[in-house]
């Protein structure tokens, strides 16, 4: 048996939770004090942004799947995921641009999804 064999296996380091909605605000309040535009042009800015996120996703599905032949297998389902996260994070943000309620106004709705289409 060889010294690899024999050692054990690294404890996985615990991490703290996250708040959610505290690390929405602290996004916001981080791109909001370094914006270079303000009023609409940023709002919309910081909508677009969303867009380019999903395009990303698009771009790691592509490359997962070898689709793009010049390019051939690119990305992992790992990096389809940590795309997908950066979607919700820039949604998330996003929402709470347009208003400090985001919270609130987030869970109304999923509510209303959720009742709607599990008919609860």
């Amino acid at each position: 048996m060889s010294d690899q064999d024999a050692s054990p296996a690294a404890p996985a380091t615990p991490t703290a939770p996250v708040d959610l909605w505290a690390s929405v605000d602290g996004l916001w309040a981080w791109l909001d004090a370094g914006r270079p535009h303000d009023g609409r042009e940023g709002l919309l800015l910081r909508m677009l942004k969303l867009s380019e996120e999903v395009g990303e996703v698009a771009q790691a599905v592509i490359g997962v799947t070898g689709h793009n032949p010049r390019k051939g297998t690119t990305h992992t389902w790992e990096d389809v995921e940590a795309e997908l996260c950066d979607v919700v994070i820039t949604a998330l943000v996003a929402l709470r641009t347009l208003t400090p309620d985001a919270r609130e106004v987030f869970t109304r709705h999923l509510t209303r999804v959720t009742e709607r289409s599990l008919r609860r």
